[in-house]
């Protein structure tokens, strides 16, 4: 009985160690994903977003926005819990004697709490569970700031282009604004920005894949809209001056459906249905940046065109949206002015917080997202 324990225990402790060591070192995909943290996942998230059904958009966001800190401090509990009974159980099998016993005093190892008497191979294994805990420890304290310092570098960016497209952010007030003063050069500039940005988001959450549980701190803005904000705009762009014409555009697109698609692909969600850009609003937004252009392609073309480029990543961003409770951004702005026109959606500060945490929100937290069955 006390082998096939020991046996059991060198099992548990090597498959907490692999989980840990695909969780937190490994910077790529694997072909076996952390089962453990997968289902840890499974089990909090889907009574989490049950509850935050219930709740007003506002207090429905705060909620969720404790889920990605939570998940990874439940993450930790587990592992170490799962790596002290491992130890208890070579212990035990090793000197016998009460598991509860054995159990007290792996947890007092663990924490460099307990002092070790007995034989040689009592202290072999007491050595080992020390040693693998200060590991454990290290490792955590070097990847909590890499968490948080890519979490840093995401919402900067976030909050940029909120003062540029509103709150949340709308394609077509980016395009309004460059076609209405000419900067067309400034727009190049900006995609080549967002290529990085883009393709940095796209490492970080393929590697620490809780980042995409993390919030920003407006209930209006957040990575994924962001994120297909700066796609519609290079589709637009690339759809509009025609196939070849605007490298920057090209090339922010591309990055941006990989980012896209990789990340379905990470967080097992299915392609959702959408079609975010009506008719009108297409005629709307390619009249007004036609008319600052001096050759456009053709209004037909371009909606042809900007039909294929969507159809390429706009499924998978709504699939991602409806499975991280996050609402995608409008083509076109909500607001409008005395004649009509389009106008950048505010930004709430100091005293006028609109979209804050804990204030209104535009959002609804949807029905029948999370993960699916053997994912």
């Amino acid at each position: 009985m006390r082998v096939v324990a020991g046996i059991g225990g060198a099992t548990l402790i090597a498959l907490m160690l692999a989980e840990f060591f695909v969780t937190f070192m490994l910077p790529r995909r694997v072909k076996r994903d952390p089962r453990i943290a997968r289902g840890l996942l499974k089990l909090l998230w889907w009574p989490w977003r049950a509850l935050a059904r219930r709740l007003e958009p506002s207090s429905a966001d705060t909620w969720l926005g404790f889920f990605g800190p939570l998940a990874l401090l439940v993450e930790l509990v587990v592992w170490t819990l799962g790596l002290i009974a491992g130890f208890a159980l070579v212990e035990w099998a090793a000197v016998g004697g009460s598991f509860g016993h054995r159990i007290l005093f792996s947890s007092g190892l663990f924490v460099s709490a307990e002092g070790v008497s007995g034989s040689t191979l009592v202290h072999v294994i007491a050595l080992w569970e020390a040693a693998t805990a200060l590991g454990v420890l290290f490792i955590v304290i070097g990847y909590m700031p890499a968490v948080y310092g890519a979490f840093s570098r995401r919402e900067t960016a976030v909050s940029q282009l909120a003062t540029r497209a509103g709150s949340p952010p709308a394609a077509g007030v980016l395009l309004q604004r460059v076609a209405s003063q000419e900067r067309w050069r400034e727009l190049e500039r900006d995609l080549r920005a967002w290529e990085e940005w883009a393709a940095e988001l796209m490492e970080t959450h393929l590697s620490y894949p809780l980042l995409g549980f993390y919030r920003s701190q407006h209930v209006n803005q957040n990575w994924l809209a962001a994120l297909t904000a700066m796609v519609d705009v290079a589709a637009f762009v690339g759809a509009i001056k025609g196939e070849g014409k605007s490298e920057a555009a090209e090339i922010t697109f591309d990055i941006g459906r990989h980012a896209l698609s990789d990340l379905a692909h990470q967080y097992q969600v299915d392609p959702g249905r959408v079609d975010r850009l009506s008719g009108s609003e297409f005629d709307e937004l390619y009249g007004l940046i036609a008319a600052a252009m001096t050759h456009p392609v053709e209004r037909e073309e371009t909606r042809r065109r900007l039909d294929e480029l969507r159809q390429v990543y706009e499924p998978n961003a709504q699939g991602l949206a409806d499975f991280l409770a996050l609402d995608l951004p409008p083509w076109l702005p909500s607001e409008r002015g005395p004649d009509g026109s389009m106008r950048k959606p505010r930004v709430g500060v100091g005293s006028d917080r609109g979209d804050l945490v804990g204030q209104p929100a535009r959002g609804q937290v949807r029905e029948g997202d999370g993960f699916e069955d053997g994912a």
